[in-house]
């Protein structure tokens, strides 16, 4: 098993990372479940779900979903992640519009996303 493939598999439910997709879309994802081949996830903003292949990291494509492939899964510090499940929940449950406006410490916590994740990528498979 390659490093990128045991890094994948190190994935566990509640994990936060991070897929890029080649339109330049940056999907941070939250891990709902796993199985042997497959993470499935959404993001935590539009709340799509996504499944990824468990050994590549790519996205198993369905019609409705966009291409894309795991980049980072680099663990968060725990202020940020505990912040990112509250953007999820919010995302997934809110219905006013207005309360969907982001918080001082949700802007902080994609600030810090937006370097994290491009400055720990995972490994090319091998």
């Amino acid at each position: 098993m390659d490093a990128r493939s045991k890094a994948l598999r190190s994935l566990t439910v509640d994990d936060i990372f991070h897929a890029d997709s080649p339109n330049g879309a940056s999907l941070i994802c939250l891990v709902t479940s796993i199985t042997d081949a497959t993470i499935h996830a959404r993001t935590v903003t539009t709340q799509l779900e996504l499944a990824f292949n468990r050994m590549t990291g790519a996205v198993e494509m369905d019609a409705d979903e966009i291409p894309g492939a795991i980049d980072s899964i680099c663990r968060l510090p725990v202020d940020i992640h505990e912040t990112m499940l509250g953007i999820d929940r919010k995302f997934r449950l809110e219905t006013d519009l207005d309360k969907l406006k982001l918080t001082d410490a949700e802007i902080r916590a994609f600030l810090f996303v937006a370097r994290h994740y491009p400055a720990n990528p995972l490994p090319n498979a091998e």
